[in-house]
């Protein structure tokens, strides 16, 4: 466990070292562009984001994958428009989004844990069937308007200091990030998913109740989806069954980026918020930039995921090396 810490340590830091870097850069390039209200603003662009990537740190470090992040965010989205426009508050419209997308996690987690089924799959099909209950809710964008979220984006305003103030929803992301990284690390429920994830069989050798967590985990993992959802419609006021398209992606790239191991046992909360920083200072240098096109920025996130995965496996195969010279009992090859 000890080289799976340093594993972890050591691509978080080379996240943050990146991300000081590019901030660097972009500082030396445009005079504004490290203003504080510029980097604050990141938060509240990718609030719902970064909430769905907290889960979905927990699924991949658990050994898992979830491909129906942007369809979930999407359908809550829509289930939460829908309510309002015919008459819901939108505090219990989004409670029902909310109990909606830790439903459908819940039943993936099943389905996955109870057939024996591949998470890739299960969350693909749901990716599928999720989407196509978007528009059978509601088959166009519908626009979304309650003096409740008017008080919300007027009133609801965190200061940082300088005169420097965040929307409510990067409030929020901050609090599922500190709670996410305190159940991963501090609770019993967090050490079960990185026991899952570094070796399932061993896991279970030592009591692990499994099949029981994974659906909890894929259950939390759906509710922070959902409420990713919910945060996206209160922010563009609608709610589109063509939204988050792709969304999975950005999820995934800001994981592993962050220090999350694709094969598990390994992951980082804090280390998915700066790999989201990362991803939204890439697309801050681009817009700044001006004559570039946006497609560069699928470009360079695509680069730099593919270095992670690469830095991923060169770090993992030279951590085993080192475990198997100072112990030769132990097999070379270390699952961390």
């Amino acid at each position: 466990m000890r080289t799976g810490r340093g594993f972890r340590h050591l691509t978080t830091l080379i996240a943050v070292a990146i991300l000081l870097s590019l901030i660097a850069i972009g500082a030396i390039l445009f005079p504004n562009f490290a203003a504080p209200s510029n980097l604050a603003n990141l938060l509240g662009d990718y609030a719902y984001v970064g909430i769905a990537a907290v889960g979905a740190t927990l699924v991949i470090a658990s050994g898992g994958i979830d491909l129906s992040v942007g369809s979930l965010v999407a359908f809550t989205a829509v289930i939460t428009g829908w309510l309002i426009t015919h008459g819901w508050h939108p505090l219990a419209a989004g409670a029902m989004g909310l109990a909606a997308g830790a439903s459908c996690g819940a039943v993936m987690g099943w389905l996955i844990q109870a057939f024996e089924l591949p998470p890739f799959i299960v969350t693909l099909v749901g990716m599928f069937a999720l989407r196509a209950g978007c528009f059978v809710v509601t088959g166009q964008s519908q626009g979304i308007s309650h003096p409740f979220l008017d008080r919300v984006a007027a009133g609801y305003q965190l200061s940082l200091g300088g005169g420097v103030t965040v929307p409510f929803r990067s409030g929020l992301l901050l609090a599922v990030v500190v709670v996410g990284a305190l159940v991963s690390r501090s609770t019993p429920f967090g050490r079960q998913v990185f026991a899952i994830g570094g070796s399932r069989r061993s896991a279970e050798l030592m009591g692990v109740p499994v099949r029981g967590t994974l659906i909890s985990l894929y259950g939390m993992a759906g509710l922070l989806s959902a409420l990713a959802g919910v945060v996206f419609a209160f922010y563009k006021r609608a709610g589109d069954p063509t939204a988050a398209s792709g969304l999975e992606l950005s999820v995934i790239a800001a994981v592993v980026i962050g220090g999350t191991l694709l094969t598990g046992g390994v992951g980082s909360i804090f280390g998915t918020l700066v790999g989201l920083l990362i991803l939204g200072v890439i697309r801050l240098l681009i817009d700044f930039q001006g004559n570039l096109n946006s497609a560069w920025t699928s470009i360079s996130i695509g680069g730099l995921l593919l270095g992670f995965v690469v830095l991923q496996k060169v770090i993992g195969l030279a951590s085993g090396h080192a475990v198997a010279e100072v112990s030769p009992a132990l097999p070379r090859r270390v699952t961390s």
